[in-house]
């Protein structure tokens, strides 16, 4: 199913890694550093969350092992924990670090942001592209 959203005259578009339209990540659970299912980013977004990746037991430990848990919920913050399968916008140095491993989720290149592109190649996010 393509979601469809309509940004003002005055906004800028957001790209993906092929040079397209920014596709949805995932809206249950909401992602994206907005919460808008998005792997948008800007200023604020200090960890640069822009790589839509399908979550695995193998990353979901690796990332949980470098102190950044994201199985368990918080309920404060909305966060629901995430589960093998899940997508998830997460933050490219995280994506990058768990890839130079041999521990990177797959990628949905529609969904990961062009921003991406300026700390891993296409060729690398091409080798771990999801295929549905």
């Amino acid at each position: 199913m393509q979601h469809i959203i309509l940004f003002n005259s005055t906004q800028e578009i957001p790209k993906n890694v092929l040079g397209g339209e920014l596709q949805s990540c995932c809206f249950a659970p909401k992602t994206g550093f907005y919460r808008d299912g998005f792997c948008k980013t800007g200023e604020e977004d200090h960890g640069t969350h822009v790589v839509c990746a399908i979550m695995t037991e193998e990353f979901l430990a690796f990332t949980k092992s470098q102190g950044n848990d994201l199985s368990t919920p918080i309920p404060q913050w909305s966060f629901p924990g995430l589960k093998p399968g899940d997508k998830w916008c997460l933050c490219v140095m995280r994506w990058v670090q768990a890839q130079k491993v041999g521990k990177a989720p797959k990628v949905v290149l529609e969904a990961t942001h062009e921003k991406a592109l300026a700390y891993t190649s296409l060729a690398i996010l091409k080798e771990h592209t999801y295929q549905e």
